[in-house]
Formats: C-alpha cells, sequence, structure tokens
C-alpha cells in the first residue's frame, strides 16, 4: 500500500461535512481523557490493529483524534500525529454506520485540525481506500512511498 499527500491549504469546509452528518444524529469532536478507556475499547473491538495507535493519540493535549458519536454510542474515529508526525491515520467507522458521511466528516476533521497546527500538508499513511481520499480530499500517491513506514 503506497502513502498519499494532501494540501491542508485547499481542503473542502468541514462546517458542511458536519451539517451533512448532524442529520443523522452524528457528532464529530474530540475524545476528552476520561474516554479514552471507552474509544480504545471500541477500536480494540472494531479495529483491532487499530487500537495501539488510538491509544497513542490520547498522549497529546488535545488528543490528536476525532471520534463520530451519536448518544453515548461511538461511530467511528479518526487520527493524526500518531504512529509519524504530520501522518493522518488510522480511521475507522462502524459497518452499520458507513455511507452516511462520517469517514469524510472525521477526515476533514482530522486535516482541518492538522491545518490549524500550521501544517501545509498531510500523509496518508500506507492507503487503503486511496479513490475515497483522492475523491474527498484531492490526495495524490506519493511515488515510491511503497511498502513505506509500515513495512
Amino acid at each position: 500500500m503506497h502513502d498519499m499527500l494532501v494540501r491542508l491549504y485547499d481542503l473542502p469546509d468541514l462546517e458542511d461535512a458536519l451539517a451533512e452528518v448532524a442529520v443523522h444524529g452524528v457528532d464529530i469532536r474530540r475524545p476528552l481523557a476520561p474516554e479514552k478507556p471507552a474509544v480504545v475499547d471500541w477500536v480494540r473491538a472494531n479495529f483491532a490493529n487499530q487500537a495501539a495507535e488510538v491509544e497513542a493519540a490520547f498522549k497529546h493535549e488535545p488528543a490528536t483524534c476525532f471520534v463520530a458519536v451519536r448518544g453515548d454510542a461511538i461511530l467511528g474515529f479518526a487520527c493524526y500525529d500518531v504512529t509519524c508526525l504530520n501522518f493522518f491515520g488510522p480511521e475507522g467507522v462502524a459497518a452499520g454506520e458507513r455511507g452516511k458521511g462520517i469517514g469524510r466528516a472525521l477526515l476533514l476533521a482530522t486535516l482541518h485540525a492538522q491545518r490549524a497546527q500550521g501544517y501545509a500538508y498531510s500523509i496518508i499513511g500506507g492507503v487503503g481506500p486511496a479513490k475515497f481520499y483522492a475523491k474527498t480530499v484531492g490526495a495524490v500517491a506519493i511515488e515510491g512511498s511503497t511498502p513505506g513506514i509500515y513495512t
């Protein structure tokens, strides 16, 4: 899997993405430190290989991750600056909640946070859904990035 590069100075509007998921009763926000056990447990149950990276996100203040929630239910997550600085990911949305714009809203919230920290670009490492990232934020493949840092 290759890495992709995103121009953070040319991102789609975050507010539109947040409004789209709000129609489904979904809120995108940073989790609080006391929520760490619940978030990490949810990720471990749904995306086992990514739980360690989510734990690493809570070592930052504020946490370098966002969650999608409906009431008390966690529906998805997205992190940045966990495996490497300036990297986006991992990200995941519960299988039954896909197709509602939650992944897009999490991606944009995270990338906008990276831009607010002063980054001009973000690297999506070890990309799975390349077409999603290309369509959503104009991400482009980084030539020669396979196998990348995840070998």
